[in-house]
Formats: C-alpha cells, sequence, structure tokens
C-alpha cells in the first residue's frame, strides 16, 4: 500500500515552487489527472560516479511508492530510491545551460564533473 507523506514523521523529499509549477504544467500539456498522476522520481545504476536521477510522469503511483505533494504536485519515490535521496529538494532552474529539473541531494559524497551521476 502506498504512504503519504502526511502518514510519515517528515517529509523526505521536497519540491520548489518552481518546480511544482512546472511540472504542474508539463502534466496538464500531456492531458494527465494531476490528481492522481504525477512526477515519478528513481535512482538508478549508471553514470560514472555509479548513480543516477530519473524522472518521469506516471498516471498513478505504484502500491508501495512513498507519495509527496507539493503545491499540488504529487511525487513518487519506490522503497529503493528513498535511501538515495531522503531530504533532497527537487528545483526547476534556467539559465544559459538551459532549463531543467535539479535534484539537490544532501546524501551526495561525490558527483562526476558533469553532475549527472553521483555516489552516497
Amino acid at each position: 500500500m502506498s504512504t503519504t507523506a502526511q502518514e510519515s514523521e517528515q517529509p523526505e523529499i521536497e519540491v520548489s515552487e518552481a518546480a511544482s509549477n512546472k511540472a504542474l504544467a508539463l502534466l496538464e500539456e500531456e492531458s494527465l489527472d494531476t490528481d492522481t498522476a504525477g512526477l515519478r522520481l528513481f535512482v538508478q545504476q549508471g553514470g560514472c560516479a555509479g548513480l543516477s536521477y530519473g524522472m518521469r510522469f506516471d498516471t498513478s503511483p505504484d502500491e508501495d511508492d512513498m507519495i509527496y505533494e507539493h503545491q499540488g504536485l504529487r511525487v513518487f519515490v519506490d522503497p529503493a530510491s528513498i535511501q538515495y535521496i531522503a531530504g533532497s529538494v527537487v528545483e526547476y532552474e534556467t539559465g544559459l545551460q538551459g532549463a531543467g529539473f535539479d535534484v539537490e541531494n544532501p546524501n551526495v559524497v561525490s558527483e562526476c564533473g558533469c553532475g549527472e551521476s553521483f555516489r552516497t
């Protein structure tokens, strides 16, 4: 059974207002129902530092997902990933290199030069 952030002691994933607004706009562009759909944040093996972040939109959470809600955005995190990203903040940044989502993870002990992969 999935667990919402309200059921846990303290939210383990935060989402900035800019990231929430952008993700909600993208969900709506994809004609996904924001009451059930959300942003899936996960960690996978890969990259020169060993682990990398993944994000995608899902129509609903999996049965064992943690569900975090911020400014109307639902974020789904699987149990295997939460151990690597607990305490993280999802941001949306724009700049000379382009725009995109970024994860600020307090558990990272090293990152590769391009910042696409990390080690905890």
